[in-house]
C-alpha cells in the first residue's frame, strides 16, 4: 500500500491523464481511430533521447564537464555562476529535468565541500529556473517543446528565432541577480572543494577508460536523435538503432528512463483526440483557447504544469507558436508549473528538511519575478509583431 500511494504521488499527472482518458472512452468508444490520436514520432524521439541522456549520465559526462568548469572558480560568485549557467546551458541538449538530476546533487555535494551551504537556498533555485529556461532554446530542451515543433512543423532555424529573445532574456536576469546577490563574494579554494579521489587504483581507471568508450557511442547515438529532430532520418531507424546498440553495450541504462512520461503522453493524447472528436466539447474549448494561447498556457501550466498543458492545449488551437510561449513561461510559477522544478525541492528536502518552507517561500518569489519580466517582454514583442 505505502508503495502504492508513493508511485500516485510521484506520478499524480500521469494517474490524472489516465483518468480523463479512461472517462472519455464512454463518450467516443474505443476503435482503430485512437491510433491516430498519439503522434507516434513525438514518442519515438522521446524515448531514443531519454535512453541516450540515461547513459551519458550513468557514465558520468556530465559529473566530468562540472568539475572541470569548477576547477576555475575563485571566488563565491563565480561559484554561483558555474552551479547556475551549467543548468542553463546544458538543459538546451539534455532536457530540463536531466539538468537538474544531474547538477542538483553536484551542487550540494559542492557547496557543502566548500563550506557554503548559506548559499545552498541561491544556488538550488536559480538552477531550477536556469533549468527551465535555457532548456526553452531548442526543441530537445523539454518534452513540450519536442510536441510542439513537430506539431507545428517549424524549421529548426524558425523554432531557435522565436524562443532566442526569451531566453537571452532570462540568462541576462540570471547574470544581474547572481551579481548582486553576490555582492559580498569570497576568495574560495577549489582545492579544499575536490569532488573526486586523489587516489585512483587500476580497476578505477579501467571503468573510467570504459565509460569514455561508452559516452563516445552515446554521443554518435545523440548526433543521429538531432538529426531526426531536423527531420533528415526516420525516427524508427535511429530508435531501433538505440535500442539495439544499448542492449548490448549497457542494458541497465534502460531501468534510468521514465516511462511513465510516455504513458502521460499517450494517456493526454487520447483524450484531446476523443474530446475533439465531440463537436460541443471542441467548441467551447477552441473559444477559450483561441487568441488567448499565452494566458491560457501560463495559467493552465500553473495548475496541471507545462508539458501536459502543452498537450491539452494543442488540440483546440493552432497558434503553437504563441502557445509554445505560454508553455514555457507558464513553467515559472508554481512549483508544479514545470515537474522539473519538482527535482531540486525534493533534493533540498532531503538535506535540509527543516527548511524546506524558506526555500518554496523564496522559490515562489523568484519564479513569480521571472514570470513577471519574461510575460511582459512576450506581450511587448507579440504586440510589436502584431
Amino acid at each position: 500500500m505505502h508503495k502504492i500511494i508513493e508511485f500516485i504521488k510521484k506520478e499524480t499527472i500521469l494517474i490524472i491523464a489516465t483518468v480523463l482518458a479512461i472517462l472519455s472512452v464512454y463518450w467516443v468508444p474505443p476503435s482503430s481511430t485512437y491510433f491516430s490520436y498519439i503522434d507516434w514520432r513525438v514518442l519515438g524521439i522521446l524515448l531514443s533521447l531519454m535512453i541516450v541522456m540515461a547513459g551519458f549520465q550513468k557514465n558520468g559526462l556530465f559529473d566530468t564537464i562540472g568539475r572541470r568548469l569548477l576547477e576555475h572558480t575563485k571566488n563565491t560568485a563565480q561559484l554561483v555562476g558555474v552551479l547556475v549557467f551549467l543548468c542553463f546551458f546544458s538543459g538546451m541538449l539534455i532536457t530540463n529535468d536531466v539538468a537538474l538530476l544531474t547538477f542538483v546533487p553536484f551542487a550540494v555535494l559542492t557547496l557543502q565541500k566548500c563550506r557554503q551551504e548559506r548559499l545552498m537556498v541561491l544556488v538550488l533555485i536559480l538552477q531550477t529556473i536556469a533549468a527551465n529556461l535555457g532548456s526553452m532554446l531548442t526543441p530537445i530542451g523539454n518534452p513540450q517543446n519536442l510536441y510542439l515543433y513537430n506539431l507545428s512543423g517549424m524549421k529548426m532555424g524558425e523554432f531557435l528565432l522565436l524562443m532566442l529573445p526569451y531566453t537571452a532574456v532570462a540568462g541576462v536576469l540570471l547574470l544581474i541577480v547572481i551579481f548582486v546577490l553576490s555582492a559580498r563574494k569570497q576568495k574560495i579554494s577549489m582545492d579544499a572543494c575536490v569532488l573526486q579521489e586523489k587516489s585512483v587504483d587500476a580497476h578505477q581507471r579501467a571503468d573510467e577508460s570504459e565509460s569514455r568508450r561508452k559516452n563516445v557511442v552515446y554521443l554518435v547515438l545523440f548526433v543521429f536523435c538531432i538529426l531526426v529532430v531536423l527531420r533528415l532520418l526516420p525516427y524508427y531507424l535511429v530508435l531501433a538503432a538505440v535500442l539495439v546498440v544499448v542492449f548490448m553495450m549497457d542494458r541497465e541504462v534502460f531501468v534510468r528512463v521514465d516511462y511513465c512520461l510516455l504513458l502521460t503522453f499517450i494517456s493526454f493524447f487520447i483524450f484531446t483526440g476523443n474530446m475533439g472528436n465531440l463537436p460541443a466539447i471542441r467548441d467551447t474549448l477552441q473559444s477559450l483557447v483561441v487568441g488567448r494561447e499565452l494566458g491560457i498556457g501560463i495559467l493552465t501550466s500553473q495548475i496541471i504544469s507545462n508539458v501536459p498543458a502543452a498537450l491539452l492545449l494543442s488540440g483546440f488551437t493552432e497558434d503553437y507558436r504563441t502557445l509554445l510561449l505560454g508553455v514555457n513561461i507558464g513553467g515559472l510559477g508554481t512549483l508544479i508549473a514545470s515537474m522539473a522544478s519538482l527535482i531540486s525541492y525534493k533534493i533540498y528536502a532531503q538535506h535540509y528538511n527543516r527548511t524546506k518552507g524558506i526555500y518554496l517561500l523564496w522559490f515562489t518569489v523568484a519564479n513569480l519575478l521571472f514570470l513577471a519580466i519574461l510575460l511582459i517582454t512576450a506581450i511587448g514583442m507579440t504586440h510589436n509583431i502584431g
